[in-house]
């Protein structure tokens, strides 16, 4: 069970006691990310992501990593569209070494003009990384098709242009404004007690900013005609990703748009991976997979096939989804889509990284921590009549976006796949590149 605590300035400490585990994990969340930046400064949270381990007015870059490696321990970070977060593991008994690193990291960092400088080109190697991928290429096409000239669009590490463009001042700047105590959650699991780490945080806590919490911009109205995108690579697959507007995290469907997602495609006993991988070979990798933001969301299906069967496995892939959305999904697959998911969400909270992944990204997205409980019986609540509604409803043509990577086929043919109301979408998905962990999805 989880406990949280607020302190005078917003700071919130969220903690859950595992008295059997002999790690303990520690975050440190900001409620900022890749959508709250203005295009001038698009990937500046990325930016600081890294440079917050590049050394601190206490410590060099590797006395940062030594502070933790020499007890045993991991530090790593991640930067997601709505969030930023910074987090370490560790034996129990190391616990005040480890918030002290991550306190250290977001307070002191120095931002030394010689290390940002190393870090640009960094993460310029980091862009060029996934330019090289093409599975990483298309994902990246279908956030630009899909939120055109919006931040959901944009890559979070930003761009070639922006990362030159972008000063020392402008990182601090950013820094001092948005990364303040409302939207900072400090999240820990293991066998610890609750008031043992208010003591801790509390030492720091008055060196944390006091601010406004950041604003984003929010989604435009839909296009109500598919988008396609393709781009010409000398590669040896074809990669496709098929995307569709769907709810927010907030949206009482999401539970049985899981449900109707784990039926066509999140694992191997799905729709999509039987029909297009067992029963005709055209893919060695399909999936589906639901994303939920603050006011949206996405349900993108992904495959790599044969170039030459490309049009076919598309053609596929949209027929399964049409039949699902026609005739809805049996009694039978419902059942067997909850027990999953039920399944899946014990398996992933049985570590305290886990569940302190959990916890921050509940407070920061909900303002509560939703016990694996509540998620357990909103899913069994949902009946085969609200799976067949979300599937009418979100796997229409009107609501998808479709990008490609491939050697062959014009943008025009994927079009005409998609069909006679397609629109191509002109866009400059090179020199992007994102940090995304695939989080808990509740």
């Amino acid at each position: 069970m989880a406990e949280l605590t607020t302190l005078e300035g917003g700071l919130r400490i969220v903690s859950v006691e595992m008295p059997h585990m002999a790690s303990e994990s520690l975050g440190l969340w900001v409620g900022v990310g890749g959508r709250h930046e203005p295009e001038a400064l698009g990937g500046v949270s990325h930016f600081i992501e890294h440079m917050l381990f590049k050394g601190t007015r206490r410590r060099s870059s590797l006395q940062l990593s030594q502070a933790v490696e020499g007890v045993g321990g991991y530090l790593n970070a991640f930067t997601t569209e709505e969030n930023t977060c910074f987090y370490s593991k560790a034996c129990h008994d190391r616990v005040e070494e480890l918030w002290d690193v991550l306190a250290d990291m977001l307070l002191n960092s120095k931002f030394e003009p010689g290390e940002l400088e190393k870090e640009r080109n960094v993460i310029k190697e980091e862009i060029s990384s996934y330019l090289d991928q093409p599975h990483q290429l298309v994902q990246e096409m279908l956030n630009e098709a899909m939120w055109p000239n919006h931040p959901l669009g944009r890559a979070l590490t930003g761009t070639v242009k922006t990362l030159d463009a972008m000063k020392r001042r402008d990182m601090k700047g950013y820094l001092r404004r948005h990364y303040v105590a409302p939207c900072t959650v400090v999240a820990a699991a293991g066998p610890l007690r609750h008031a043992e780490i208010v003591k801790l945080v509390k030492k720091q806590a008055g060196r944390f900013p006091r601010g406004k919490v950041a604003r984003f911009e929010p989604i435009p109205a839909a296009s109500d005609r598919p988008w396609v995108y393709v781009k010409r690579r000398p590669t040896e697959q074809t990669q496709i990703s098929l995307g569709m507007r769907t709810c927010s995290r907030h949206d009482p469907r999401r539970f049985a748009l899981r449900l109707m997602n784990t039926v066509l495609g999140e694992n191997m006993s799905s729709r999509l991976f039987q029909v297009v991988r067992e029963e005709k070979g055209l893919a060695y990798s399909i999936y589906s997979g639901v994303t939920a933001f603050e006011d949206t969301g996405v349900l993108a299906v992904s495959a790599g096939v044969e170039t030459a069967r490309g049009g076919e496995a598309l053609s596929l892939i949209l027929k399964e989804m049409e039949t699902l959305r026609q005739k809805g999904p049996s009694q039978a697959e419902v059942r067997r889509a909850r027990d999953y998911l039920i399944g899946q969400l014990e398996l992933s909270l049985e570590n305290t990284e886990s569940q302190m992944m959990w916890a921050g990204e509940n407070m920061l997205g909900y303002g509560v921590n939703l016990s694996a409980g509540m998620i357990k019986d909103a899913l069994r609540a949902v009946n085969l009549a609200g799976v067949r509604a979300v599937a009418d409803e979100f796997l229409q043509r009107s609501r998808m976006s479709l990008s490609v990577v491939s050697p062959e086929r014009s943008a025009q043919g994927w079009a005409k796949l998609l069909g006679p109301n397609s629109l191509v979408f002109s866009g400059s998905a090179d020199g992007k590149g994102r940090s995304r962990r695939k989080g808990l999805k509740v």
